[in-house]
């Protein structure tokens, strides 16, 4: 097993802890509520203060494309794929909280800055699980700092609002510029979930690329569910129920055995990524793919620190470890064992009480090959070859327009 040089994997490390320390008591609301008073950016938000919006066309803006090298391009080891660029269907990427110091409310997209090696971080080992299936765009954008998620959901609102707004400019663009019509994997984490759920809500469902969305796989949303009341307020996107399906979307929690499911003010959907399923039912490890054990540095500098990189790099994807974890969705989170030991054991001792920074690892590859499928199954429906490259797609040409 590589020597783990991340001192944390997610901002779910965060969350964890002062989770915790806000449900011990009063006690522990106090040193929650004094811990945000000391590391969260001062004053109230204000939009004319944030950095100037990315403009979407510049390739420095973009986290990932296929048309340059960057680390969403990794695989792990052992794995083959097609080169970026060569797929007849896009993944579009919408990337977690990296954003922990307290020098702004919203990310100044310093390119020179640690907040930006996470993202670099989550582009390895979350938007790298879809090379494979599809060439991967994931927009930088000026994200809420990881203290909009401890103040009122007033504040949070307001902030996620404000991101939201490049997310979806990124989208539009991509749309626009680079898509020339091609099917589309729609997927994220955490707040970048938050996002893909406003996304899909707004301008996915209302509009045709309900038809060219394979799937969603919005993954991670821990206390803004994606509710039976979300569902319903779409007329055509739904959850998943099967491992081939179509046009829809899937999403878990992960959480250790041992600890209480995450209390939301409604139920949220589970997809069993064992099964494919939304049912509460054991899938035994040995339907595990295969988990992948992170690459890099996550920069853990909380408040008012530098927010310098580590200088690390990120350069090869460990082979996959087949028949992991077992996994049962319950009351809306999905229940592994506890890594005690194993190629997990020192990062989930940090995480204790949530594994939300092991959504995307524990289940790396059954990721990977259930988005094979599930972009397979779109294109044998609509008789699109799989071997088609985005070159050989005018821009504009629709599904039906293509040559079989």
């Amino acid at each position: 097993m590589k020597t783990l040089k991340i001192i944390g994997v997610s901002t779910a490390i965060l969350i964890a802890v002062i989770g915790g320390l806000w449900v011990s008591g009063l006690g522990g609301q106090f040193l929650f509520w004094s811990f945000t008073q000391m590391n969260e950016p001062a004053g109230e938000f204000d939009p004319a203060d944030a950095v100037a919006p990315p403009n979407y066309a510049l390739a420095v803006n973009w986290a990932a494309l296929p048309t340059k090298q960057d680390p969403a391009d990794l695989v792990p080891a052992g794995i083959a794929v097609s080169p970026q660029g060569d797929y007849p269907v896009d993944v579009f990427f919408i990337h977690p909280t990296g954003f922990l110091t307290s020098g702004s409310w919203t990310s100044p997209m310093e390119l020179d800055s640690g907040t930006e090696e996470n993202t670099e971080f989550m582009m390895a080992n979350m938007a790298s699980a879809y090379n494979g299936c599809c060439n991967v765009y994931a927009p930088r954008y000026r994200e809420a700092n990881i203290f909009a998620y401890m103040g009122s959901p007033e504040r949070r609102s307001q902030l996620l609002g404000f991101a939201y707004q490049d997310v979806k400019r990124a989208f539009e663009h991509y749309l626009e510029h680079d898509n020339n019509g091609r099917p589309f994997v729609l997927a994220s984490h955490s707040q970048g979930t938050h996002h893909a759920m406003q996304l899909l809500q707004e301008v996915i469902d209302p509009s045709e690329l309900h038809e060219r969305m394979v799937a969603a796989y919005t993954l991670g949303a821990v206390l803004i569910p994606l509710s039976p009341d979300w569902f319903a307020s779409m007329d055509h996107i739904k959850p998943c129920e099967r491992a081939d399906d179509l046009h829809c979307i899937v999403h878990w929690d992960t959480m250790p055995e041992g600890t209480d499911p995450i209390e939301r003010d409604a139920s949220s959907l589970c997809t069993n990524p064992l099964t494919w399923q939304v049912n509460e039912e054991v899938a035994e490890a040995t339907q595990n793919i295969g988990a992948v054990v992170p690459e890099g540095t996550y920069n853990m500098v909380i408040g008012d620190k530098p927010d310098v990189r580590s200088s690390d790099s990120f350069t090869q994807l460990d082979a996959p470890v087949e028949n992991l974890v077992q996994a049962q969705c319950r009351d809306g989170s999905l229940f592994v064992p506890k890594q005690e030991s194993g190629p997990f054991k020192t990062m989930a001792g940090l995480m204790v009480n949530s594994y939300h920074g092991l959504d995307y690892a524990l289940f790396y590859m059954d990721i990977h090959e259930n988005a094979k499928l599930r972009v397979s199954t779109y294109l044998n429906s609509r008789d699109i070859p799989e071997g088609q490259t985005t070159e050989e797609r005018k821009p504009g040409q629709d599904d039906s327009d293509i040559p079989t």
